[in-house]
């Protein structure tokens, strides 16, 4: 009976044993699992921290020109206007070159007409005295 209880005991010590060596290496993959998780985020969060700082930036400069864009669109229709105006008397420009061309050409178109008139009437006279 005594064996059996020593036996009882060696064999719960060397259960225990086994158990313990299970829990250290659970524990000890409990810490590598944990280091690597904690350099991955400590990774992920420095990433973030440079990105975050990259739409700040981004940010500033679009409030910077979100801000320049009234005056540009002021400055853009001024200058609407004046190529308005500039459009408007290079047509009227146009119309009265249009204009002196058709009258230039009328008046040479007249005096062929009128040439042709004189040198028609001046023909028979010279037809006659033959």
């Amino acid at each position: 009976m005594f064996i059996a209880i020593v036996i009882l005991i060696l064999l719960g010590a060397l259960l225990s044993l086994i158990t313990a060596f299970r829990a250290l290496g659970a524990y000890l993959k409990f810490r590598r699992a944990r280091a690597a998780f904690q350099i991955e985020v400590t990774d992920e969060v420095a990433l973030l921290a440079t990105r975050t700082d990259e739409l700040e930036k981004n940010l500033s400069a679009l409030d910077a020109r979100a801000s320049e864009l009234p005056v540009q669109i002021s400055d853009l229709q001024g200058s609407l206007n004046a190529l308005q105006v500039l459009t408007g008397a290079l047509s009227t420009s146009l119309r009265q070159v249009q204009r002196v061309l058709s009258f230039n050409a009328l008046k040479t178109l007249s005096a062929d007409r009128i040439g042709r008139m004189a040198r028609n009437a001046s023909a028979p006279k010279n037809c006659s005295s033959d």
